[in-house]
């Protein structure tokens, strides 16, 4: 099985180049080619080997998951030309990811267990237990790191008092942030899940908010089984998710969290194997459809080359 660890093209009219986490991106005068290559991160670290058919499975979700939403707020989608790839407006980013919890999962739980009653400005209940429903959705935005760095948990009054966003901008980020959760939420509750937290990145172009990025897909978001939810809960047990969390919890097992002196455990082929499964098992599960296999994949590099030279000539 191949996978895109990392592109080097050179396309006629190309301005700039850059490598994220997961992405290759490449510029125009007006416009971006995103290729999600395979490779994965956890604890904002990328782990050393791809995992096969992880970029058309996000890359593909999230062109969903943009179609379904674009009547609330304009996105960056032009074109999604080969299954790896999407070809969008090139906007101004935000300094700042918005990040939104239905859930107290994850992060968030591991910041409460800690002791701390308040995340990024917003206060928590007393007595919650670990996946509890939140009384309602809150906003904990963090700041966009650089490669290699962490995001940083950071409050509204931060983001307003060190001038990232401006507040009438921010009030409409919030707004837009609240509106794609609520119909987020409906579409997995349609799949048998629930939207347990998620991210959404936005840009500017001509004066104008445009949603950026992936969206609902399982490294941006974090699902449950609904009709286990009740029940595990109730027990005080594990709940079933689909998420990137079984990739992170599978790193802590092997005493590595992305802190200084830890070493990545060695990805075998049979976990690199599991974890492509996952993630197929999980596309099928929050679209309600089959994976299908793109064509040409044991000629990854070409034909990824030939789409992005038809979409942006």
């Amino acid at each position: 099985m191949q996978a895109i660890k990392e592109t080097s093209y050179n396309f006629p009219g190309q301005t700039g180049y850059y490598k994220g986490k997961v992405r290759d991106v490449y510029s125009f005068d007006d416009k971006l080619a995103v290729i999600v290559s395979d490779r994965i991160s956890a604890f904002d670290v990328v782990l050393p080997r791809p995992i096969p058919f992880k970029g058309q499975v996000l890359n593909q979700i999230a062109a969903k998951s943009l179609e379904a939403t674009k009547d609330i707020v304009k996105n960056w989608v032009i074109s999604v030309p080969d299954p790896t790839v999407t070809v969008g407006l090139k906007c101004e980013t935000y300094p700042v990811e918005m990040v939104i919890r239905g859930y107290l999962a994850g992060h968030a739980w591991r910041e409460y267990k800690a002791g701390k009653r308040s995340l990024c400005g917003v206060a928590l209940p007393e007595g919650l237990k670990e996946n509890d429903k939140l009384p309602e959705p809150i906003i904990t935005p963090t700041t966009k790191a650089e490669l290699g760095l962490h995001d940083e948990d950071i409050s509204r009054e931060e983001i307003l008092a060190q001038g990232l966003v401006s507040e009438e901008e921010y009030v409409k980020l919030e707004d837009y942030t609240h509106k794609l959760f609520q119909r987020g939420t409906e579409i997995a509750a349609e799949q048998g899940l629930i939207l347990v937290d998620t991210k959404y990145e936005f840009g500017h172009k001509d004066g104008e908010i445009i949603l950026i990025d992936e969206i609902h897909t399982p490294d941006s978001s974090r699902y449950f089984y609904a009709d286990t939810y009740e029940e595990l809960q109730a027990k005080g047990e594990r709940q079933r998710q689909l998420s990137k969390e079984f990739v992170r919890e599978w790193l802590m097992e092997n005493g590595f969290q992305g802190k200084d002196g830890q070493q990545v455990p060695e990805m075998t082929d049979e976990v690199v194997e599991g974890i492509s499964k996952r993630y197929i098992e999980l596309y099928e599960k929050v679209t309600g459809e089959k994976f299908v296999i793109a064509e040409e994949n044991d000629k990854l590099e070409d034909r990824i080359r030939k789409n992005i030279l038809s979409a942006i000539n």
